[in-house]
């Protein structure tokens, strides 16, 4: 029968059949396998820490007990808590400052189309990919005995760990610039800097801002963490009430972060949210930008009831700009900006003094974290390490379980009206706003000491960012398959299901592997404040100064979080193949 059907085929010599389907890659098999063993593991830890409502409900009686030594909330006086809030957020602003300006460079050098050459990319790649592994907290320990107390300390720690986020979006944002202009500015004998100047920076400058915002919520949350290890400001006014059981004012503390943190996401997220729209609207002149640079000509639409600017007119244009109300708020911008750097490096309370002690004191400081303690407690450093990744992988499937029903309904695409939409990512605002350190600390009173405290903390935590990032993905979807779908008839629920979730699961994989590397990095923090894990044995150690223990510690994390890096890399890479 086959034959037969396919001999008039070749005999008339038309096209033969084209299949239907993909045939199966070795890498997506494999890929596919990792996944399921990842979801396994996570299934496994889940059941291995013995994670259940049970537990949550079990400890009501405790959280009551909680509430009524923390309430009514005890803030401190007006003066203190508006300079505690001032130095907190000049020291984050700094480090996300010192983060960004470290980052250009180090992107440039990283991306394909601007790198120098092979080796120097692969050394930016180093450096992005360690300055990701290395946990703020670790190097605020090594820094703290370096400088001392004051903000510098925070601003480095928290700034050479941006590092890693801030220049590997830079280096993303570069890849995917427009290449029309920077080949005209090389074809017209500009240097590779005027290049960079004039062909690259306009392009991903909006890009490049919208990521140093985002990073700076991330930062001000972590802050809080820093606090436990020294650094000044509302983290370390909260450390101090919780080690003398001061709940009242510690928890009026961290409720003055969550403000902050929900309060800034909000402004960053509008800025954010402008400047892209900005990078959309450049990248529609890029051929006018390409035209005027390389001689040809463009077609322009000119209104009927503007009269069409002479030679002069646009000679003088060019030369003198006119000051539009865009152009004033763009300058208004950039002077705030200027303000509040400005304000922040003042605030941040930073002594440059520092520096002269910190040089003097380099070699003598690394070696008390040389050699790594390997004595007796590496055993044991192991077996928490083993707690700290299932924590990390429990906390990431409670946070995917959650995230993607809320997510979902906080998509413009798929939630049932506007307002529901809304309101789901009004939850997830909310969510992201609470530190997870500050959920640790609850779940901790309601569970107690341990694992379990962390996995939950983490989940919930999760359900912030992973739910905004599956709400995104789902808004970015093809419409056009959804709206085929529903001229068939299909409902709602079909068009989710067979149109909308097929084109976002290749970006949701990718989304819960960030969030699983992330995790593992605060499953580390958390153990500052008795969540279980390795992080424990780390704070312990800095304070009865086992400095080489602090640097085993490292080492194992680091370990895990670049295992877990690489494989995040590998089946990104083949998900979008």
């Amino acid at each position: 029968m086959t034959t037969t059907a396919e001999a008039p085929a070749r005999r008339t010599g038309s096209a033969p059949r084209r299949r239907t389907l993909a045939r199966p890659r070795p890498e997506g098999a494999a890929a596919a396998l990792v996944v399921l063993a990842l979801l396994g593991a996570a299934i496994w830890a889940f059941g291995d820490l013995r994670l259940n409502l049970a537990t949550i409900v079990d400890g009501f009686g405790n959280a009551a007990d909680f509430a009524a030594r923390t309430l009514p909330l005890d803030f401190p006086p007006i003066g203190e808590l508006l300079g505690l809030a001032g130095q907190t957020l000049a020291i984050v602003v700094c480090a996300t400052l010192v983060a960004s300006l470290i980052s250009v460079p180090v992107a440039v050098l990283a991306a394909r189309n601007t790198t120098l050459g092979g080796v120097g990319r692969f050394g930016a790649r180093v450096v992005i990919v360690v300055a990701r592994a290395v946990p703020d907290v670790v190097l605020a320990i090594v820094f703290f005995r370096m400088f001392g107390f004051g903000g510098l300390t925070g601003v480095l720690a928290m700034g050479l760990h941006s590092v890693g986020m801030i220049g590997k979006l830079y280096a993303d944002a570069i890849e995917q610039i427009d290449e029309g202009p920077r080949t005209a500015i090389r074809a017209a004998g500009g240097t590779r800097l005027q290049q960079l100047v004039s062909g690259v920076l306009p392009q991903v400058l909006p890009s490049f801002v919208a990521t140093s915002l985002h990073r700076l919520d991330i930062n001000l949350r972590v802050s809080v963490v820093l606090g436990f290890v020294g650094v000044g400001g509302l983290g370390q006014a909260i450390a101090d009430s919780l080690r003398t059981l001061d709940y009242q004012r510690g928890m009026a503390l961290a409720s003055v972060v969550f403000l902050l943190c929900v309060l800034v996401e909000i402004v960053s997220g509008s800025i954010r949210q402008a400047l892209l729209g900005v990078r959309e609207e450049r990248r529609g002149r890029s051929g006018g930008v390409l035209a005027a640079l390389t001689g040809r000509k463009a077609p322009v639409q000119v209104p009927a009831q503007r009269r069409p600017a002479s030679g002069s007119d646009r000679e003088r244009a060019r030369i003198s700009p006119q000051w539009t109300a865009a152009r004033l708020r763009r300058a208004g911008y950039w002077l705030l900006t200027a303000l509040i750097v400005a304000a922040s490096i003042w605030g941040a309370d930073i002594s440059f003094a520092q520096f002269e002690r910190a040089i003097t004191n380099f070699g003598p400081t690394l070696a008390l974290f040389w050699p790594p303690e390997t004595g007796g407690i590496l055993g044991e450093l192991l077996a928490e390490l083993l707690v700290t990744v299932q924590i990390a992988l429990a906390a990431t499937l409670i946070g995917a379980v959650l995230a993607l029903p809320i997510g979902a309904l906080a998509a413009a695409n798929v939630a049932p009206s506007p307002a529901v939409a809304k309101f789901f990512r009004g939850v997830v605002l909310a969510v992201r706003g609470v530190p997870e350190l500050v959920l640790a600390i609850v779940f901790v009173v309601i569970t107690g000491l341990g694992a379990v405290a962390g996995a939950f903390a983490l989940g919930v935590g999760s359900v912030g960012l992973l739910g905004k990032l599956v709400a995104d993905s789902l808004e970015e979807v093809d419409r056009g398959r959804e709206q085929a779908l529903r001229a068939t008839g299909a409902n709602r629920l079909q068009v989710f299901f067979a149109a909308t979730v097929p084109q976002a699961a290749p970006a949701f994989v990718a989304h819960v592997l960030y969030q699983l590397d992330t995790n593992l990095r605060s499953a580390t923090l958390l153990g500052l404040v008795g969540a279980g894990g390795i992080g424990y044995y780390l704070l312990n150690a800095s304070r009865v100064l086992e400095f080489g223990v602090v640097t085993t510690v490292l080492l194992l994390t680091f370990a895990v979080v670049m295992l877990v890096e690489l494989l995040a890399l590998w089946l990104r890479k083949v998900l979008h193949a």
